[in-house]
């Protein structure tokens, strides 16, 4: 096809861009550049033409490819086939009309609104066809010409759209937004359409929608970073250039981009940069820090979109799969969760499984079960240390099972795969029990009783696994060896698998549990075992022994012979003489008086021995810290009494009552934890004297009698013992609630525990122990074992106190317990009621307090939420309330009693009457009593003595400001109505009938509670004083208005 084809050449953007172009927006104005607008003309029948196209276009996408070679067409007919004028008179046209006429359609799409869809019609079919119009004279160019000059030489198209470009750059710093928007998107859209873009037009774009990158509103900035994300894909990294010192050009593009997938406030524009920005090894690591985005949808766009199209997973760092799994699995929107499900059993699986190639084509399909990939994909995910408790491993294999049923149907537990068990196989096989055992139906018991081995055959293999390992632990004691530790490593979760497995068994059969507690019994007894595998290997033992009294009393005999072997072991190197009665008393020796000389002589061995003393004394605290460990463990799996128990008293007297005497701070330690356990047990009742003949006579719960001993340790001990004590303490108090709250309770014990607890809040310099108080403090208060106002004050403080702010356990705490603590007990609430004016007082001084750059929450929003917290409609259980739907479907519910914030306002109204209250104080409080709901059904008495506050408050000019002026006059108006309502004879709970919107919220506003305050037409006429937002007093006659009411206001 013959063509006029231009000298002037045009470059890919990928190559070197041209300094000398002018720039766009060099001179510096803040007014909108002058948009030319071609004239309209005559009409033509090429302009028919082609709106007949853009017309067809704009009404749907099913059309637009044959609409393409239609335009296309008339493309060429215009620039390289000229028409000669026909019989019918057709006028011949060139490329320039052509040119105008296609600008003069895009001109008319600036207009168009983001809410309609012609717009985006036409911006798509435009795209279509300049890719399409490229393509087609690129095929016209020689190739010898293409490969001589490394570039596309200039054609119809390119000059089209050099065209296009020089009319939309006017359009993008338009002040109307629409317009904005309009020459954005098709901007970003023909960047994205093409491969080259001409070098003179390449830094002006860039620098125009670098301008739009920053504008207000969202859905332009959109725009720009998608047609910036594909500039920045094709940037030089090592290329900066100046451009007439324009400060938007400065640094590198791709770090801007990076800078607004960080920091900028729409999520959809975050979300179009994680999906348009190239993937390098430069950006991957931001683009994954969006696992971590505020927007649901930017994270799920993570899992499903990007993750999915990066490639073999195993690029990424073994950390950065951890993370992603965790943040994934664990992230609170549902639709995050099943996406990040689907990566992993999907996605992660076939990139160790390797895809297959279908016969037809590229088209890949899933491969077949793979138990070789699998095994691979949890050595991926590092399963010996993801694979432990609260690991996220466990919870990616229940979404693989669950997902995956054709791996289900094909996994198989032979007996060559039980002899050669790896970390990865090990943790595969007990994720698949837990899995079929957590479903519980009929399907996967049948599983599980199919490809898992019985009882008598698992004990087998973990007796040899657990001999190994005894024999590697042995062994790395006997030499020391760092090599080895990585194959003890191994092993250890191997035996924890088998364990956990071993937890889900059924003993029915008495040859399978025999053998098992045998086995059990066995491994228990050796010193070398790990803490963790002790653990488990007394919860299998637990199970082993049944749940009845006679198991529980034959499971703790049967490990205090375990602890009594372990301890023995202290003895095999001692020789006998004067030293063998100092020894640490193990379950089965007497308590004496060589308790505390012994713990002396083992530190003063440590401090002066020699190394063979030295050594034998660290033997010896080892040592004992395994039997405590033991006893431990022991005492989390029973529920019996202590005291009927005589196993347990034997080693609370033997065991961990030297323990807590001892001179070793880590033995110390652990005994007390055993001796809280054991105040929890003990279930000795705390009789009252009343009831008894003599007062020496009460019986008293070792809780009671070690109450202070673990007070002392709180008051005496460091962060980590405090931790443990509050621990101990709010366990017990909820165990014993009788030891605050009885009558006959020690009143020295009641003051010490809510002053440590008063202490705890205020620790913030260690944010441990004040988390661990906190969250003590909040359990016990739940359960109204504690009901002091002043700790409840200081806890409302801490929850806006600054210091805590980085505290994110106390925060998140505080932020569930406040509101569930206030409306779930009416008590609770009053209790609230009663210190808010307290809190408001002491949050007003905090505030002054403030260093600079420290900022707090807004006084008023404090004051909302304190109003929300004693809000007795909220209450979650209510005597005489009841929810009921009128005629037009709305939710009522009728009115309550809420005196709660009669008195919320009576405790306001003094302290702001006070003569020391600051203007600061009066103005929060105040604030508050517009907020009140006040109703009728109220008490009559508390309902006059607040209206008399008020009326007092109002005539004393307590409020200083308008805003508190109007405040007083509004709660004035609510008592006024609640009174006259409260003296009518048809007044009644049943007749009050309050409309609530969904939320929970009554309607109410300021119009209603006006016209429902008017008086009688017996009732003398008033004046009530209304301040208007200038500051001028207006007088109303209520008494009027209520004659020109055509009916009263209806709460």
């Amino acid at each position: 096809m013959p063509g006029k084809v231009s000298t002037r050449i045009s470059t890919a953007s990928r190559l070197s861009h041209k300094s000398s172009t002018a720039t766009l927006g060099s001179r510096r104005n803040t007014t909108s550049p002058t948009v030319v607008i071609p004239e309209e003309g005559p009409e033509s029948s090429l302009r028919t033409q082609l709106c007949q196209i853009f017309n067809d276009a704009q009404k749907s996408t099913a059309g637009h490819r044959k609409l393409v070679v239609s335009l296309r067409k008339v493309q060429e007919s215009s620039c390289y086939e000229p028409i000669g004028p026909s019989k019918k008179g057709l006028t011949s046209f060139d490329e320039d009309d052509f040119n105008v006429e296609i600008v003069r359609c895009v001109i008319r799409i600036m207009g168009v609104k983001r809410s309609e869809g012609v717009g985006d019609r036409i911006v798509r079919f435009l795209g279509l066809f300049l890719r399409h119009a490229s393509e087609k004279d690129a095929a016209l160019v020689p190739e010898v010409e293409m490969n001589e000059t490394q570039s596309f030489p200039e054609t119809a198209t390119t000059r089209l759209i050099s065209h296009i470009l020089s009319i939309l750059l006017q359009f993008l710093a338009s002040k109307e937004k629409t317009v904005r928007y309009r020459s954005t998107q098709l901007v970003a859209h023909i960047i994205n359409s093409l491969d080259s873009i001409d070098d003179e037009y390449y830094h002006l774009l860039k620098m125009g929608l670098l301008k739009r990158m920053r504008d207000k509103e969202p859905m332009i900035r959109v725009q720009a970073v998608l047609g910036l994300g594909r500039l920045a894909g094709n940037e030089d990294d090592g290329e900066q250039e100046d451009d007439d010192g324009d400060d938007d050009d400065v640094g590198g593009l791709l770090e801007k981009l990076l800078d607004v997938l960080q920091n900028d406030p729409s999520a959809e524009v975050r979300r179009s940069l994680l999906l348009n920005l190239p993937l390098t090894p430069s950006t991957l690591p931001y683009l994954l820090e969006r696992a971590r985005d505020l927007d649901p949808a930017t994270r799920r766009a993570l899992y499903s979109r990007l993750l999915p199209a990066l490639g073999d997973f195993r690029h990424l760092s073994l950390s950065m799969r951890e993370k992603l799994l965790r943040w994934g699995l664990r992230d609170r929107d549902e639709n995050v969760r099943k996406a990040t499900a689907r990566l992993y059993r999907e996605r992660w699986i076939e990139d160790c499984a390797g895809r297959q190639q279908t016969e037809t084509g590229n088209k890949q399909e899933a491969a077949p079960p793979n138990i070789d990939a699998l095994l691979e994909l949890l050595e991926r995910v590092d399963v010996v240390n993801s694979g432990i408790e609260d690991g996220i491993a466990s919870e990616a294999m229940k979404e693989f099972w669950d997902g995956r049923p054709d791996y289900r149907e094909a996994v198989g537990f032979d007996d060559p795969f039980w002899d050669s068990l790896s970390p990865e196989s090990a943790f595969m096989v007990r994720s698949f029990n837990d899995y079929c055992h957590h479903r519980g139906d009929k399907k996967h018991e049948q599983l599980v009783e199919e490809k898992m081995p019985e009882v008598t055959k698992l004990a087998f293999f973990l007796q040899r696994y657990a001999n190994d390992l005894v024999k590697t632990l042995r062994n790395s004691y006997a030499q020391i060896n760092g090599e080895e530790d990585v194959d003890t490593v191994e092993q250890e979760f191997i035996v924890e698998q088998l364990l956990q497995i071993a937890q889900t068994l059924d003993y029915s059969d008495e040859v399978g549990r025999r053998k098992m507690f045998s086995l059990l019994r066995e491994t228990l007894a050796i010193a070398e075992l790990p803490d963790e595998i002790t653990k488990l290997v007394i919860d299998v033992l637990r199970s082993v022994c049944g749940a009845e009294v006679s198991g529980e009393r034959e499971f703790c005999g049967v490990v205090l012979e375990a602890v009594a072997e372990v301890h023995d072991a202290i003895a095999v190197d001692e020789p006998h003489g004067d030293n063998e009665g100092e020894s640490f008393h193990s379950a089965r020796s007497e308590m004496s008086d060589s308790i505390p000389m012994k713990a002396t002589k083992s530190s003063g061995m440590i401090a002066d021995g020699s190394e063979d003393d030295k050594k034998k004394a660290i033997k010896e605290i080892m040592i004992n810290m395994k039997c405590l460990h033991i006893a431990q463990c022991m005492l989390q799996n029973i529920e019996g009494n202590l005291q009927q128990n005589v196993h347990l008293v034997t080693m609370l007297n033997n065991l961990v009552v030297p323990a807590v005497r001892s001179h070793e701070a880590p033995i110390r330690e652990r005994g007390l934890l055993c001796l809280g356990l054991c105040c929890l047990l003990d279930k000795a009742r705390i009789i009252s004297p009343s009831h008894l003949r003599s007062a020496n006579t009460i019986v008293k719960s070792l809780a009671d009698e070690n109450l202070t001993l673990f007070l002392h340790c709180f008051s005496k001990g460091h962060d980590a013992l405090q931790v443990t004590a509050l621990h101990i303490l709010a366990d017990i108090l909820t165990t014993h609630p009788s030891l605050l709250t009885a009558q006959f309770a020690d009143a020295n014990h009641q003051k010490q525990v809510l002053k440590i607890f008063s202490k705890g809040l205020k620790a913030d310099h260690t944010p441990a122990v004040q988390s661990a108080a906190t969250t003590a403090l909040c359990k016990l208060m739940l359960t109204s074992v504690i009901q002091d106002e002043d700790l409840l004050k200081q806890i409302v403080i801490c929850y806006f106190d600054p210091a805590t702010r980085d505290n994110a356990g106390v925060r998140q705490a505080l932020s569930y317990f406040l509101p569930v603590y206030c409306h779930s007990r009416r008590e609770n609430m009053e209790r609230m009621a009663k210190v808010a004016g307290g809190v408001m007082h002491a949050l007003v001084d905090l505030t002054d307090e403030l260093d600079e750059g420290e900022d707090m929450v807004g006084l008023s929003v404090v004051g909302n939420m304190l109003v929300d917290w004693t809000d007795v409609r909220k209450l979650v259980v209510q005597d005489g309330v009841s929810v009921s739907w009128d005629e037009a479907g709305k939710k009522e519910v009728k009115a309550v009693n809420c005196d709660i914030h009669l008195d919320l306002a009576d405790g306001l109204l003094e302290r702001v009457m006070h003569h020391g209250s600051s203007k600061e104080d009066r103005k929060a409080l105040i604030g508050m009593l517009g907020k009140l709901y006040i109703t009728s059904n109220s008490s009559a008495n508390k309902l006059r003595s607040t209206t008399e506050l008020v009326i007092k408050a109002i005539d004393s000019k307590a409020a200083g400001d308008a805003t508190s002026r109007n405040a007083l006059n509004k709660l004035h108006l609510a008592l006024s109505k609640a009174s006259g309502e409260a003296g009518k004879p048809g007044n009644s709970l049943q007749d009050a009938m309050i409309p609530i919107d969904d939320d929970g919220n009554t309607k109410f506003d300021d119009r209603d509670l006006e016209e429902s305050a008017l008086p009688s037409e017996d009732a003398p006429m008033k004046f009530i004083k209304v301040e208007g937002t200038d500051g001028v007093m207006e007088a109303q006659d209520t008494l009027l208005e209520e004659l020109l009411t055509d009916d009263e206001g209806v709460l």
